[in-house]
């Protein structure tokens, strides 16, 4: 992973995304329904976060992507709140500190973007997701904010930039 970069997402790279973020799920039996896999934008995510107030970003290792996320507004949320949305990294990613350094380029945008808060909603077995969130200051909701659709996510968590 020497030759790693993180850029912004490139309208070619919808389908290495959309196929790392669905290899993801199927590897770690998140449930379909009710989360990130049942986006329509899945097979979009160039266009869908080339929107006011958006990014996504891939993590690129000698040609191929193995991370991704990006920041958001919250939908139907408070304009003042962000969602970092679809943090997936291919299994040799994970543990190498990569999960850390694309949060911290996610928050930073969120904070150039001038969003005041930052949310996220993940999986109760998503430990090592939540260990890291927890590092870098993000805090256990009670409920879900803003309404994303996610309703097989009930792990909310949110952090003030």
């Amino acid at each position: 992973m020497k030759n790693r970069i993180i850029r912004k997402i490139k309208k070619e790279d919808n389908e290495a995304v959309a196929r790392l973020i669905r290899s993801v799920f199927d590897e770690m039996n998140i449930p379909k329904v009710g989360t990130a896999y049942e986006d329509p934008y899945l097979d979009l995510m160039f266009e869908e976060y080339n929107k006011p107030r958006s990014v996504y970003f891939v993590v690129e290792n000698e040609g191929e992507i193995v991370g991704c996320a990006g920041i958001a507004p919250l939908e139907n949320g408070d304009v003042q709140i962000a969602e970092l949305q679809k943090m997936y990294f291919l299994p040799e990613t994970r543990g190498l500190g990569i999960g850390a350094e694309m949060m911290e380029k996610c928050l930073q945008q969120a904070k150039d973007f001038g969003f005041e808060k930052c949310y996220i909603e993940t999986m109760p077995f998503m430990l090592a997701a939540q260990k890291l969130y927890k590092k870098s200051g993000f805090e256990y909701l009670n409920s879900p904010m803003g309404n994303t659709g996610h309703s097989s996510c009930p792990v909310w968590m949110l952090k003030n930039l």
